[in-house]
């Protein structure tokens, strides 16, 4: 089977290719692509039966009828979010949606966590200064975590690791989600709604995925019920927070600072080089004029054992579907 893969880097290639070389996988034949998905590259896939694509890729209905019309069957998610496939479209079309629903969750989980130790200590700016032959502490006074309450949102895999890794520094759990996780119970967490966890949190970190009911989760309206001052940490989906809204709580204190890993219009800035660039996102190009903000690029999934379990699973899937084999990892609508 022939498989277009979309937005693929260098580091793509390597861990792809590995996989591609265990027992059973001979018959993949994996064709390399740079674009991203979208309407105006869909024309790339034409007689491909599968391809495979990432999380800013599109895929609605417009791309989906495209692919459907070109021979495609199958869309292999190297990632675990599926909001950028339109689910009803591809089944209404017959197009097979699978995903890599687990990979590393310590790997985001301890991205969260290196994010909430840079903004305490403030490591970005005394990076700099060092750098430079300042060593001045003023303005890099930071806080014990011990005894600090943080509030995980979303505890599925990645914030149960989370809890797990704030549990040893000693921090005050608390926890939001629908579904309950005795494990992250056991580690002294207390499940409380929303409302609560965001007025009493030191530390709020966001762990959910994106759904309609998530969709701006942290709002205004949100913000403004804050513990004054707290730090706010999203490494999930970029369009759990309103962007404008945190922009404005940055200005008045409300959010004392901010760790972004994720970033709702990120498809146009993240995994390529814009150093020679001027940045055309204002609301972007403002939050990194504040030194209470630290952002990195969608990175949080970015280690060897992250990404070579990406490609295992990926390959895996596309192996199984070759075979006419039912495939665990099938996404579907509803």
């Amino acid at each position: 089977m022939r498989i277009a893969c979309f937005s693929t880097k260098p580091y793509d290639r390597t861990f792809l290719d590995a996989a591609g070389s265990a027992p059973g996988r001979d018959d993949l034949e994996l064709v390399y692509l740079q674009p991203a998905l979208a309407l105006e590259t869909v024309a790339l896939a034409a007689s491909f039966p599968a391809i495979c694509v990432f999380v800013n890729d599109v895929a609605d209905r417009a791309v989906l009828e495209r692919l459907a019309a070109g021979g495609t069957r199958t869309i292999a998610l190297r990632c675990a979010g599926f909001n950028n496939v339109d689910l009803a479209a591809a089944a209404t079309l017959g197009i097979a949606v699978v995903r890599v629903p687990a990979y590393s969750p310590h790997a985001v989980a301890e991205h969260a966590v290196a994010l909430m130790l840079m903004l305490d200590r403030r490591l970005h700016r005394a990076y700099n200064r060092v750098r430079e032959g300042n060593f001045a502490l003023d303005g890099l006074l930071g806080f014990d975590m011990r005894g600090k309450t943080v509030g995980v949102v979303g505890t599925g895999r990645i914030g149960a690791v989370v809890a797990r890794i704030l549990a040893g520094f000693g921090c005050v759990l608390l926890a939001h989600d629908p579904l309950r996780d005795p494990g992250v119970t056991a580690l002294g967490a207390r499940y409380v709604d929303l409302a609560e966890l965001l007025a009493a949190s030191d530390i709020v970190t966001l762990h959910a995925p994106l759904v309609p009911a998530t969709r701006h989760l942290i709002d205004a309206r949100r913000i403004a019920g804050l513990k004054r001052g707290m730090m706010l940490i999203n490494t999930s989906r970029g369009a759990l927070v309103d962007t404008a809204a945190v922009v404005a709580g940055l200005k008045d204190g409300a959010i004392g600072a901010l760790g972004l890993d994720v970033y709702e219009e990120e498809a146009d800035l993240f995994f390529q080089d814009l150093s020679s660039q001027v940045l055309q996102d204002d609301v972007f190009a403002r939050l990194l004029t504040f030194p209470n903000v630290v952002i990195t690029g969608h990175q949080g999934f970015f280690t060897a054992e992250a990404m070579a379990a990406i490609a295992d699973t990926t390959l895996g899937n596309l192996a199984a579907i070759a075979r006419g084999e039912p495939c665990a990892n099938a996404v579907r609508a509803g």
